[in-house]
């Protein structure tokens, strides 16, 4: 039996473009997201291969199901993309506690609950690769970004302590950022494109097709952190050295 990745925030962007990617290379996908219409287009257009499951991956109930049905139907998972996520860039005082709430679901408690639910059949297994798809503001938090940034930043810790709980274990926990992808998350957050930034010129866009063939990558050759395009990464070494101008240029 082919390979099964499960895939969240699949109704869109990065998340769709993976599952395209992954049926390319011959896996069977099962799509999470809330969006049961996109997900039934998708899967139409991947054919047999995907199943849609329409959940919200930050309920413990919903994914606790659907990891239940997965399992009974399609097997234990060999990969697992968590390309959920979203949220506004705002400070605090702007930031409503639903909103914060709402920006630790995606990515952080989506992340968290699904793997929770499907890590105990993987670990009897004795195989897997987790991959965390997060963004710069996990290691960089530019202003205005106070509740996006603290929840990239509890995703990035998941990945690090759950790398030290799967040592050993044949799993891997792989920690994935990636700079501007053309998607439709700016649309969907007017205003956010002014508050970038202006560092953040010097950095290529990416598009979701890009992110999706460095993530089939990574399923296959599983790394602790990834970092892409290389000039972000350059940047997070130049914040190491100098954290004091890079934090001023993250404000300008």
């Amino acid at each position: 039996m082919s390979r099964l990745a499960v895939i969240t925030g699949a109704s869109s962007g990065v998340g769709a473009a993976t599952a395209r990617a992954f049926v390319a290379r011959g896996y069977r996908v099962v799509l999470i997201a809330r969006s049961a219409d996109r997900l039934e287009n998708l899967a139409a257009e991947l054919g047999h291969a995907a199943t849609p499951a329409a959940a919200d991956a930050a309920n413990a109930d919903q994914i606790g199901a659907v990891a239940v049905r997965v399992m009974q139907t399609q097997g234990v998972p060999d990969v697992i993309v968590h390309s959920a996520g979203a949220g506004g860039w705002k400070t605090v005082p702007e930031t409503t506690p639903d909103e914060a709430a709402a920006m630790m679901d995606a990515p952080y408690f989506a992340d968290f609950l699904t793997t929770r639910a499907f890590l105990p059949a993987m670990l009897a297994r004795g195989s897997g690769v987790i991959l965390h798809v997060n963004s710069p503001a996990a290691i960089l938090p530019w202003p205005s970004s106070a509740g996006y940034a603290a929840a990239r930043a509890a995703m990035r810790g998941f990945h690090e302590a759950l790398a030290q709980d799967l040592a050993g274990t044949g799993i891997s926990s792989c920690h994935v950022i990636f700079g501007r992808v053309a998607s439709d998350y700016f649309d969907n957050n007017p205003g956010v494109i002014e508050k970038m930034p202006k560092v953040a010129a010097l950095i290529p866009v990416v598009s979701p097709d890009y992110c999706a063939r460095k993530l089939a990558r990574l399923a296959e050759r599983p790394r602790h952190n990834s970092v892409f395009p290389l000039i972000l990464r350059i940047n997070f070494w130049v914040a190491v050295f100098l954290p004091g101008p890079m934090r001023w240029l993250l404000r300008v």
